[in-house]
């Protein structure tokens, strides 16, 4: 993962995203792209006069150039080459449009409130840029993981599929070895009286899984929970493990369905107590493996 787009408005969201996304491990070089948007609401108003919406533009991008400058001192002494691009223009479709430009492998943002009803909800640009990406897209919730500097604790959704096969290759992609507890899960559900005959994941298959990660996580292990609903399954087992960040892959779709992002990824988004990985890349472009050491993660 050498490309990626960090979003910035200065607000503490924004900065626990930067501080997440500086405690994830890498050994290569990151092009790391902070993008701000100067945004002032109402500018589309006729009775806004143009040396305030002027005065307002100033204010913003002294408070962008703020904000970069903090999350600069976050990457201090790492293999990290920081630019900062400042746009005029609403946030989200901003961020997309520069992701858009700039083909980005991953766009990293935080969310907005941690609560169950918040995170129902979220904020309107992590949803907009979530659902719209061109690339995989990260949405930070803070976590334990930050403010207690424990052991980060990451779980891979995973099923017998093409996007969850595409989500364990661009988890592979990292530098984990043993500094985080991996968990690869499965959830199986019982059919109900209208659906086809289900013949859900086993054990072995989930443990062999895992075993597949050991070259990038030694201690990757594999995990089968028994729920009602796929989405529900995953969730509750993220609030049951304190996990601080959850992989999920994603089909790639047209610019209509896009919009109706699939069920179970925009459950888990919504509802996981932690941040959400939205891999898209490998679907989406077919990225090869970049080393020697994913193939052999991933074979």
């Amino acid at each position: 993962m050498k490309k990626i787009l960090l979003a910035t408005d200065g607000s503490e969201p924004s900065l626990q995203a930067a501080r997440f996304l500086a405690h994830l491990p890498h050994d290569e070089t990151i092009e790391l792209t902070i993008v701000s948007a100067l945004f002032v609401p109402g500018t589309h108003q006729t009775y806004l006069v143009g040396d305030w919406i002027e005065t307002c533009l100033a204010r913003e991008r002294e408070s962008a150039d703020q904000a970069y400058a903090e999350i600069a001192s976050l990457f201090e002494g790492a293999d990290v080459k920081l630019r900062h691009v400042v746009r005029k223009g609403s946030p989200a479709e901003t961020i997309v449009a520069i992701a858009k430009e700039e083909q980005p492998e991953l766009i990293v943002l935080g969310a907005t409130g941690h609560s169950s009803v918040a995170r129902m909800l979220l904020g309107s640009t992590s949803d907009y840029v979530a659902t719209h990406a061109p690339c995989s897209v990260l949405v930070v919730r803070p976590t334990d993981a930050l403010t207690q500097r424990k052991q980060l604790r990451v779980a891979i959704g995973y099923e017998e599929s093409g996007p969850a096969e595409a989500a364990m290759e661009e988890f592979a992609e990292f530098d984990w070895a043993g500094q985080t507890d991996v968990r690869v899960v499965s959830v199986t559900y019982e059919p109900g009286f209208y659906d086809v005959p289900y013949e859900g994941p086993s054990k072995d298959f989930v443990e062999e899984a895992a075993g597949r990660l050991h070259q990038v996580a030694p201690n990757a292990t594999g995990h089968l929970v028994h729920f009602d609903h796929i989405g529900e399954g995953l969730v509750h087992y993220l609030e049951g493990n304190d996990v601080d960040l959850v992989v999920v892959g994603e089909t790639p779709r047209s610019r209509l369905s896009r919009v109706l992002m699939g069920s179970m990824t925009r459950y888990v988004l919504r509802h996981a107590p932690c941040s959400v990985w939205i891999t898209r890349n490998r679907m989406i472009q077919g990225v090869k493996k970049s080393t020697q050491k994913t193939e052999t993660a991933t074979t």
